[in-house]
């Protein structure tokens, strides 16, 4: 038999959080853009040591999980942390691993 187990939204949006932030180029990205009002595409690239191919990649898997928005201001894309996601991302975390008592585990 089958089990079948849904997760809840928050284990759900925590996993998706933690999925874009799963690389350190992605950490590296969201700590600069967080010293920032807003940047360019090349302003990022600049800070980073990967080819601008990966550069953008690494933004799309940010700006799909909804951590930074992009905006076209012609010819350029400018980039900035989309605050409400942010917000509700240290949120999440926080209470998280606040939550968890690893005082009381089983493996000591």
């Amino acid at each position: 038999m089958e089990k079948i187990k849904d997760y809840t939204a928050e284990q759900e949006q925590i996993a998706r959080f933690a999925k874009a932030m799963g690389h350190p180029a992605r950490i590296a990205i969201l700590d600069f853009l967080a010293s920032q009002e807003s940047c360019f595409f090349g302003d990022i690239h600049d800070e980073l040591p990967i080819a601008k191919a990966t550069v953008s990649q690494h933004l799309k898997e940010l700006k799909d999980a909804g951590l930074i928005q992009g905006e076209i201001e012609a010819p350029k894309v400018r980039y900035c942390i989309q605050k409400e996601e942010w917000a509700k991302a240290q949120k999440l975390f926080g209470d998280f691993f606040d939550r968890k008592d690893i005082g009381k585990t089983c493996c000591e």
